[in-house]
């Protein structure tokens, strides 16, 4: 039984390990022709989508030449940085995606990392908030991953006459920004507009709360993403990433710092009383320092009853030098000093119990209290914490839509990251999401199912390569085949087990057997020893009825002769009891005597008809009544 298991494992065991070779020539096969495997997997139509009437810019970088013309670099240089770096000389490219790339369609793409790059583009019209939504869309594709950099946009505020976009950089005013960062382990989708005061002009940034969604997929999936943001003139807004919600909220509640100031404040000019108590516990005045109380007693203190042990050897050292080491040729004394062979343990030592000078462990000093502090009790002045009284807030202004932003005269990218190749593509600033929607099923939803298409085309890649290789198939069929074969030779097909492994198990086990069968030629003995066998039975139990027999004479009353009193009843129990102990015994003696004798029997048949050691005795089967005797 257990080789059989064995076999199973092994089988299976060699089954997986094919397989994995298979993957992994897959695997080596996709790395060799993957540019081929790609036009294979190409089989989704991409056309630059038509221009969408009334939006405020789209933009898909399809063309190169409209690009050039709409476009500008910024030529300005950052403040308050290095000279060699404030330069926006990062360089951007119009190309196709690195990978999965449909036919036709090209991206923004940042070519350089470590440099400070902007772009812009001017929108067709101002956007002004006022009864219709903003939305905002683009895709983005770190095709590198991203270590530590943004790819985010700005929506630039718009300026008396047209925005210099050749002096745009990181000061240049912008009503929202929007988009995915990180740094380390930080990741971010920003979502931040500027605010005007309305009383004092002044304009302060505020972040919308972090989505409740991880975002660190996107950031090293290496797959384009598609964001979108939509603010509502009721003050709501929503954040998507490929088209699911991720976040959203309210203009007025979500954001920090909050829109609105408080209407109240702390008076600055309210300060604590010199005698307002905020103890809630003081030491206790009454109490003093016990007499026997020693600070200075320390933590622990030497084992006085400790002792040295016997051998211990003072005069040697833990340590002795090397007597192996030896002085290097290049050693100068005077330029490395003199020099010393290594430390080693002292070889002495290792047989005593030990070297150097003995000092006794140390162990707890039971009489250290340390400090001593006195026990804390109620403030009997306690008042409680004190606050500074609340006054109206001066600067306070109530802004009940702060929708209504500073209008969007442009669109930039002004980025610094540590990775390249970071693609934008279909960027749409509209007040219609139909319009959005519109732009992600001609772009975005054909690059998803691309990328479905993609995922299984490791079997077409397979059978590809196979069809160029047709010898492959008869390596397949064995593949398959021959850990099939072994499967069901080994866990399928009954086996016989000998006699002496059923012994085997039945010692092991203890399980119960079934009466053997007997052999030829003994059929007729056995039916006329077990015809005798009931005949003797049949006697002994004609005085004593059995269990369902009494049970059915107690349902239906007492027979003819039978006791009438509980007494009478017990002494002819006890005497039916005792004369069947009796025949039990004669018949076990006279059942064991026939066994003995069917045994030497059996035992001369097997040596005359030579008949192999499996075929076991045939046993007499015996009463109930008498295989119970037996067991007690």
């Amino acid at each position: 039984m257990a080789g059989r298991w064995q076999l199973c494992i092994l089988a299976a065991l060699t089954f997986y390990l094919l397989m994995c070779g298979v993957e992994a020539d897959d695997e080596v096969t996709v790395t060799e022709e993957k540019l081929q495997e790609e036009d294979e997997v190409e089989e989704v139509i991409y056309a630059t989508p038509k221009m969408i009437e009334g939006v405020y810019l789209m933009e898909t970088f399809d063309d190169v030449a409209t690009f050039e013309d709409a476009w500008v670099k910024s030529q300005a240089k950052k403040d308050g940085v290095d000279e060699n770096i404030a330069k926006y000389d990062g360089v951007w490219s119009i190309e196709p995606a690195e990978r999965m790339a449909l036919t036709g369609d090209r991206g923004l793409v940042l070519k350089s990392k470590a440099k400070h790059a902007a772009i812009a583009v001017s929108l067709k019209r101002q956007f002004t908030f006022s009864t219709k939504p903003l939305v905002v869309q683009y895709e983005v594709n770190l095709q590198n991953g991203q270590e530590c950099g943004g790819a985010y946009i700005k929506l630039l505020s718009a300026q008396e006459g047209n925005v210099d976009l050749k002096k745009f950089n990181d000061k240049t005013p912008y009503t929202i920004m929007f988009g995915p960062d990180k740094c380390g382990n930080d990741h971010k989708l920003h979502f931040i507009f500027r605010h005007t005061n309305p009383l004092t002009g002044e304009i302060e940034e505020k972040h919308a709360k972090r989505p409740r969604d991880k975002l660190e997929e996107p950031f090293k999936d290496k797959k384009p993403h598609l964001y979108t943001l939509i603010i509502r003139p009721d003050n709501t807004f929503e954040i998507s990433l490929d088209q699911e919600v991720i976040n959203s909220g309210s203009l007025l509640e979500d954001f920090s710092p909050p829109v609105n100031p408080q209407k109240d404040i702390d008076d600055p000019e309210d300060f604590m009383p010199d005698d307002w108590d905020e103890r809630e516990k003081i030491p206790d005045p009454d109490a003093t320092k016990p007499d026997d109380w020693d600070e200075d007693a320390p933590m622990q203190i030497a084992d006085p009853d400790a002792v040295k042990p016997a051998g211990w050897l003072d005069d040697e050292p833990e340590m002795v030098p090397d007597p192996t080491a030896e002085k290097p040729e290049d050693w100068d004394d005077e330029m490395d000093g003199e020099w010393e062979a290594a430390l080693i343990n002292n070889p002495v030592c290792s047989e005593a119990p030990g070297c150097g000078e003995w000092k006794p462990p140390m162990i707890d000093n039971p009489n250290y209290k340390g400090k001593w502090r006195p026990a804390m009790i109620d403030n009997p002045n306690y008042r409680g914490k004190w606050k500074p009284r609340k006054i109206p807030n001066p600067d306070y202004f109530e802004d009940l839509e702060p929708f209504k932003m500073t209008p969007l005269g442009a669109v930039g990218i002004e980025l610094w990251s540590m990775s390249d190749n970071i693609l934008f593509d279909n960027l749409i600033i509209t007040d219609n999401v139909a319009d959005a929607n519109r732009l992600a099923q001609e772009t975005f939803d054909l690059k998803v199912m691309k990328m479905e298409k993609g995922q299984v085309g490791v079997f077409r890649r397979i059978l590809n390569y196979s069809n160029k290789h047709p010898w492959l198939y008869a390596i397949y069929v064995l593949l398959v085949a021959i850990p099939v074969v072994l499967i069901i030779t080994c866990c399928c097909a009954e086996v016989k087990d000998t006699k002496a492994d059923k012994d085997a198990e039945h010692k092991k086990t203890d399980e119960p057997t079934e009466d053997d069968p007997q052999r030829e030629g003994e059929t007729d003995r056995a039916e006329e020893e077990r015809d005798a066998e009931e005949e003797q039975d049949g006697a002994e139990g004609e005085g004593d009825p059995i269990d369902g027999e009494r049970e059915d004479s107690e349902e239906h009353g007492r027979g003819e002769g039978e006791p009438d009193t509980s007494e009478e009843r017990g002494e002819v129990e006890e005497k039916h009891a005792s004369s069947d102990l009796k025949s039990d015994k004669q018949t076990s003696d006279a059942v064991d005597g026939e066994a003995a004798e069917e045994s030497e029997e059996s035992d001369k048949e097997e040596q005359k008809t030579g008949k192999d050691s499996e075929a076991e005795d045939g046993q007499i089967r015996t009463s109930p009544r008498l295989r119970k005797v037996r067991r007690d």
